[in-house]
C-alpha cells in the first residue's frame, strides 16, 4: 500500500494491471530496457483466485499467485518498478505524454499498456475511496500481513471471502469476518470448519458495511443487520474487501474504443485507437480468457509499445526477441 508521486518521472511505459498479462508485458519491456512502471490495485489479479494452475505450458503445477509472483521477480530483476494500492482513474495525452492520475498519485509515460483485467468489486460506501491505500486494501495476500497483530477485517463474498479471512487470521487479532450472506459459504468443508472453530475469528454474517472510519487512516467501519436496522462500530486498522472480480472501463469511455460489453477494442497488435496505448489480457476484447492467451497478449502489447518508441525514433520495427538474436549473431560471428 504504497503513496507515492511521480510528477516529475517520465517513463517509456507505464503499465495499468498486474495480472498475468501486465506482469508479461513488464518482463518484456523491462528486459528492452524501456524505463518500465506498473501500477495495480493488487499483485496477480484474478490468478489468485486459482490454487491451482495446470495448463500453463512448460510451468509444473502452481498457485496462481506462485506464477505471478515468478514473473514479478524476473521483471524486477530487469529494472520494471511496481507500486501496488494504485486504482487509475483518469488518461489524458499532452503532446506526446500520457499524463495518468491515480488515487496515490500521478505519473507520466511516453506509452501506456492497458493490463488491469477484472478489477475487485468495492462496497461503494463512504470512506471507502478516501482511504484506499491507508488502510483499505483488495488483496488479502498482498496486505494481510500489514495488520500483523492488530484489529482488521476482511468484508467478502463466498469463496474469495472466505480464503482471504482465512488468511487475515493468521495475522491479525482480532479478524473480523462481515458477509451479507447469512451462512458460511464458499471453500471446502474443511476450510469452512476451520473457520467457524477459529476463536480469532469474529464473525458478522447477514451484515452489511455502511461506512468507514477513520482520520488519517483507518479507525473503523460501521456495519448494519439489514433486517434490524441495528448498527455496530468495529474498531479495525484494515478492511480487506474481497468479493469478486467486476470490468471497470467506464473511465476510459470518451478516451478509448471500447465495445458494447465494456471490453478495449485492440487490433492484432495490441493497439487501441489511441496511438501510444496499448491493452491486453480480459480487459481487451480477445475471445480467450485464459491465463497463457493473456500472458502472450502482454507479451504483444510490450512489442508493440517498444516498436512504437523506436518509429518515433525514426528507427525501424523489430519482429523477433531482438537481443536473444543479437546475442546469437554474435556469438555466431565469434566464432
Amino acid at each position: 500500500m504504497q503513496q507515492l508521486n511521480q510528477h516529475n518521472e517520465i517513463y517509456d511505459v507505464i503499465i495499468v494491471g498486474a495480472g498475468i498479462a501486465g506482469l508479461s508485458a513488464a518482463l518484456y519491456t523491462s528486459r528492452q530496457r524501456m524505463k518500465t512502471l506498473v501500477v495495480s490495485k493488487d499483485l496477480g489479479g484474478q490468478l489468485t483466485l486459482t490454487d491451482l494452475i495446470e495448463n500453463y505450458p512448460v510451468v509444473e503445477p502452481l498457485s496462481g499467485l506462485s506464477l505471478a509472483r515468478k514473473v514479478e521477480s524476473q521483471a524486477k530483476r530487469f529494472g520494471a518498478k511496481f507500486i501496488y494500492g494504485e486504482e487509475i482513474y483518469k488518461i489524458d495525452k499532452k503532446g506526446d505524454i500520457f499524463e495518468l492520475q491515480g488515487i496515490l498519485g500521478s505519473y507520466k509515460a511516453k506509452t501506456v499498456i492497458l493490463a488491469f483485467g477484472k478489477t475487485p468489486r468495492e462496497l461503494n460506501v463512504p470512506g471507502e475511496k478516501e482511504f484506499k491505500g491507508k488502510g483499505v486494501s483488495y488483496c488479502a495476500i498482498c496486505d494481510a500481513a500489514f495488520f500483523k497483530d492488530k484489529p482488521a477485517a476482511v468484508v467478502g463474498e463466498g469463496e474469495p471471502g472466505v480464503e482471504a479471512i482465512e488468511l487475515l487470521s493468521k495475522y491479525a487479532r482480532p479478524a473480523y469476518y462481515i458477509s451479507m450472506s447469512t451462512q458460511l459459504v464458499g471453500g471446502d468443508e474443511g476450510t469452512l470448519k476451520s473457520i467457524l472453530n477459529n476463536e480469532n475469528i469474529k464473525m458478522f454474517l447477514g451484515y452489511k458495511v455502511i461506512r468507514i472510519i477513520g482520520n488519517s487512516k483507518v479507525e473503523g467501519i460501521v456495519i448494519q443487520n439489514p433486517k434490524t436496522k441495528e448498527d455496530k462500530i468495529l474498531n479495525v486498522e484494515g478492511v480487506i474487501i474481497e468479493m469478486g472480480y467486476v470490468l471497470r472501463t467506464e473511465f476510459l469511455k470518451d478516451f478509448i474504443k471500447l465495445n458494447e460489453k465494456g471490453e478495449i477494442i485492440v487490433d492484432e497488435l495490441g493497439r487501441t485507437n489511441v496511438e501510444g496505448i496499448f491493452a491486453a489480457g480480459d480487459v481487451t476484447n480477445t475471445p480467450y480468457k485464459q491465463a497463457v492467451v493473456a500472458a502472450a497478449e502482454g507479451v504483444k502489447a510490450a512489442l508493440s509499445a517498444y516498436n512504437y518508441l523506436r518509429s518515433k525514433s525514426g528507427l525501424p520495427p523489430v519482429n523477433v526477441d531482438w537481443k536473444a538474436e543479437k546475442q546469437k549473431a554474435v556469438v555466431s560471428f565469434r566464432l
